[in-house]
């Protein structure tokens, strides 16, 4: 599978040993940066184009996921989420990392990497990549209805309007 990842400077460490440990499980892992550190660096951009790039690979027909960190992994997961087609979750534990594929079909994670060891965020990471999204209907339904928003404004009717 390829994974895009993407991080600030707060995951740049954390970032190289990922690659490796991906890697070594036969990954294809496409890094979108940094390169090298920058306290100061500005991680929309990054997270944005990891964002894109499984969007595009998925769209062609690759099998390919996402991984975005920093300190807290907010800002990486508010990040990806503004592109159409990500459904980015914000991973601290391993049930979110499951539920984040098994119900939302979730194709990008988050994940602070000033909250975690390498090993608890490696373990999220590798439980994200191996869930598969369980295609239940109420959980297709529900990502169809967030789909619907993101390209036309559609909103599932409100049952409230009816009283």
């Amino acid at each position: 599978m390829r994974i895009h990842i993407a991080t600030d400077h707060a995951g740049l460490e954390f970032s190289t040993r990922l690659q490796h440990h991906l890697g070594d499980q036969g990954h294809e892992v496409v890094d979108h940066g940094p390169l090298e550190y920058d306290a100061l660096d500005d991680y929309p951009a990054f997270c944005i184009r990891a964002a894109q790039a499984v969007v595009r690979d998925q769209e062609a027909g690759v099998e390919a996921l996402g991984v975005v960190f920093g300190g807290s992994g907010n800002g990486e997961q508010i990040s990806a989420n503004k592109v159409e087609g990500i459904r980015a979750a914000l991973v601290w534990n391993m049930a979110t990392a499951e539920l984040a594929r098994e119900h939302n079909d979730a194709n990008v994670i988050a994940i602070g990497a000033r909250q975690h060891t390498f090993e608890e965020a490696a373990s999220f990471i590798d439980r994200f990549i191996a869930t598969p999204f369980s295609g239940e209907e109420r959980h297709a339904r529900r990502i169809a209805q967030v789909r619907a928003f993101e390209e036309d404004g559609t909103l599932a009717p409100d049952p409230r309007a009816a009283r």
